[in-house]
């Protein structure tokens, strides 16, 4: 039997793996987790098939982007905490630095016409995106006629009330508790099976009580229209917005169930209205840059630090949104594995999958306003066109999105030459 290879090599390999994945990995999430497979497992033997679907299934149980933890799940195998750390990294590395390069050209030449009309393209295959996804997770998500009611009540609760997503969540899985919790074994008559009613105490939640309450008390000053951009470095801004941005960015990554996308309800009603840190419509741009890069498209969130406070802000937000990734996998792989099990935390994500699905539709309403309602009924239609059109190849075609937003820029690029 072979002498183990020391742990720096296998740092070393594990770095040059995951920057080189994260360096191409477009195409979504199960395509993140299709590469991961064929490298560590089939090609490196790192992995066993079984420790391989098993750590996908702890992935795709936890809140979170799957195909990162998938990584830090290969890496913590290979090479222990330092391993989950190396290669979750250098999976995230190459997206944040073409985050920060397409960050600071957006708002750079924001306003050029050519730009204007770039993004009237991409915005409308951005919603088609998420009109896609959205499809796809509740063939996954709804089961029953209860996971329609709870999609139903999430989407009244989102749009209408405007409730805390974190909070929305918590309550849909609460309600996913009660509702499909696994029959109780018989009991003595004489004991009574009822049991004592309890309210609902913010207190509980604890750091987890919604940013919506919170983080707003953290910032001196909320301006009363949206911040203007920060330089590149954002050294004037940092000190001020740099625990706001840690904090709601590590509730966020804390909350992404159901895939990259969920960030969306999270991030706009707090990013665009409480906070005002940044227009709807920059706020759909920079999901737009997140499709455009390769690895987790959760990485607009360094779009959002990068327009809070620079390049700082960008990393801040970036740290702390998959900051809880690493602790899940990196610090809690074997109680997780037992947890995947526990029937409560089973009932509690059946819940949590349906109100994820009302809570996207209700924050796509808005972006599709900004995105496809233009200023004249010819554009207009060529929005709602290029959209539909991209929804078809999606969902009938199986077009990858990394190939659609290049050709909607084209088309934009194109609108913009004939209007001009």
């Amino acid at each position: 039997m072979p002498p183990p290879t020391p742990l720096g090599p296998r740092l070393i390999e594990l770095a040059q793996l995951f920057l080189k994945l994260g360096a191409v990995g477009f195409g979504g999430p199960q395509a993140h987790i299709a590469m991961i497979h064929d490298e560590a497992v089939v090609r490196r033997g790192w992995l066993s098939e079984e420790q391989f679907l098993e750590g996908v299934a702890i992935c795709e149980m936890l809140p979170g982007p799957a195909s990162t933890q998938t990584g830090i799940y290969t890496g913590y195998r290979r090479a222990g905490l330092l391993g989950a750390l190396v290669a979750g990294t250098s999976f995230i590395l190459p997206a944040f630095i073409i985050m920060v390069v397409l960050s600071w050209g957006y708002f750079r030449f924001q306003g050029v016409p050519q730009i204007d009309h770039l993004f009237f393209g991409i915005s409308p295959v951005v919603i088609a995106i998420i009109l896609a996804f959205s499809w796809k997770l509740s063939k996954k998500s709804i089961k029953d006629r209860t996971g329609v009611a709870i999609a139903l009540g999430a989407f009244v609760l989102a749009w209408g009330l405007k409730l805390n997503i974190l909070l929305l969540f918590l309550l849909a899985g609460v309600v996913g508790l009660m509702v499909y919790r696994p029959p109780a074994p018989p009991s003595d008559p004489s004991t009574s099976t009822t049991p004592p009613t309890q309210k609902l105490n913010p207190a509980w939640l604890g750091p987890l009580w919604p940013v919506g309450q919170s983080l707003p008390r953290l910032i001196a000053q909320i301006p009363s229209e949206p911040l203007a951009v920060s330089s590149f470095w954002g050294l004037d801004r940092i000190q001020t917005y740099a625990w706001p941005l840690a904090s709601f960015f590590i509730k966020v990554g804390a909350f992404i169930f159901g895939g990259g996308l969920v960030i969306i309800p999270l991030l706009e009603t707090s990013v665009v209205d409480d906070f005002q840190w940044m227009a709807r419509s920059e706020f759909l741009d920079g999901v737009a840059l997140g499709e455009l890069t390769p690895g987790p498209v959760v990485i607009a969130a360094a779009f959002v630090g990068y327009k809070v406070a620079g390049f700082f802000g960008a990393l801040v937000a970036t740290v702390a949104i998959f900051l809880p990734s690493f602790g899940f996998i990196g610090l809690a792989s074997p109680f997780l594995m037992r947890l995947r099990q526990n029937p409560r935390v089973k009932c509690f994500l059946k819940g949590v999958l349906p109100a994820v699905l009302g809570a996207i539709l209700a924050a796509t309403l808005p972006l599709a306003q900004a995105a496809l309602i233009h200023n004249t009924l010819p554009l207009t239609l060529i929005a709602l066109t290029l959209s539909l059109v991209a929804l078809v190849a999606l969902v009938r075609f199986k077009w990858p999105t990394w190939q659609l937003v290049p050709l909607g820029a084209l088309a934009g690029l194109a609108v913009g030459a004939i209007v001009s």
